[in-house]
């Protein structure tokens, strides 16, 4: 049985007001995305860790789904997303759509919200989609009951799941940018005020 797409494209999605913010494209239907404040608060955290940590790599950390990545899906906008300085700099000169091919993505991340509709998109479409458009790294962060990080890397065309790291230990990641970094934080310290 063939799965049935949805009447939207990506010409819709940027017809939304705000030109789709709040909203991905997946499968030919427009779904919105919901946050709240606990969660873009985490967003915020994150993105910052990992911007401080990047130094002076040649990369830049969008923060808060601006940037658009292309899948076979349609069109997703992670919570984070750490492209080369000079992907970023093209777009942004070329004033062209946010849209980014996976193969320029250095780390995805997704904050998940427990409940929300979006929680099963995140823990396993986005892990195929993300992995079958070479995205080498996917983090999903959970914060609520406890905030804990997933991380996973790809290998031979599929993630592989790193062990969960808990709040109260210590969470690392490397990054292969140019030059290399790596981002090192305890994830209690995403909700910490």
């Amino acid at each position: 049985m063939t799965e049935r797409r949805g009447p939207f494209t990506d010409v819709d999605l940027r017809r939304l007001p705000n030109g789709g913010k709040g909203f991905e494209l997946e499968d030919g239907w427009l779904i919105e995305i919901v946050g709240g404040a606990r969660h873009d608060f985490v967003v915020q955290r994150v993105g910052r860790l990992i911007d401080v940590a990047a130094g002076g790599a040649a990369v830049h950390v969008f923060i808060g789904g601006g940037w658009e990545v292309n899948t076979p899906s349609g069109i997703r906008k992670p919570d984070i997303v750490v492209i080369p300085r000079d992907v970023a700099r093209a777009a942004i000169i070329a004033e062209t759509p946010r849209l980014v091919a996976g193969a320029e993505v250095l780390l995805a991340v997704e904050v998940v919200t427990p409940g929300d509709g979006s929680e099963r998109t995140d823990r396993v479409g986005k892990v195929r989609e993300y992995a079958a458009i070479d995205i080498p790294q996917y983090w999903i962060v959970e914060h609520h009951p406890e905030v804990r990080i997933h991380r996973m890397l790809l290998a031979d065309g599929a993630f592989s799941a790193h062990p969960v790291v808990p709040a109260g230990t210590v969470f690392t990641a490397s990054i292969r940018a140019e030059p290399p970094f790596r981002v090192s934080f305890d994830p209690a310290v995403l909700i910490e005020i």
